[in-house]
């Protein structure tokens, strides 16, 4: 699996809580194709099968992301 971008990974994350949120908020039939569209694009991104999956896959990412900012940080500051 290609590993996304941090800021390409919480700009999917964002746009599928939105969509989430809308859909739950007056689900239509766009709100249901967006949450439809953010959900197979952060699968996709994170190799996933469920959404579940993706959004366990995405906090593990993001906290890979972290700790490896405050491992340079560290090695930048020794």
């Amino acid at each position: 699996m290609i590993i996304p971008a941090e800021k390409d990974l919480r700009a999917v994350l964002a746009r599928f809580a939105q969509s989430r949120i809308e859909h739950d908020v007056r689900p239509t039939g766009r709100t249901s194709r967006d949450l439809e569209d953010a959900t197979y694009t952060l699968c996709v991104m994170t190799g996933a099968h469920t959404v579940e999956q993706a959004l366990l896959a995405a906090d593990a990412l993001l906290q890979q992301y972290s700790a490896s900012i405050s491992h340079h940080e560290e090695t930048l500051v020794a």
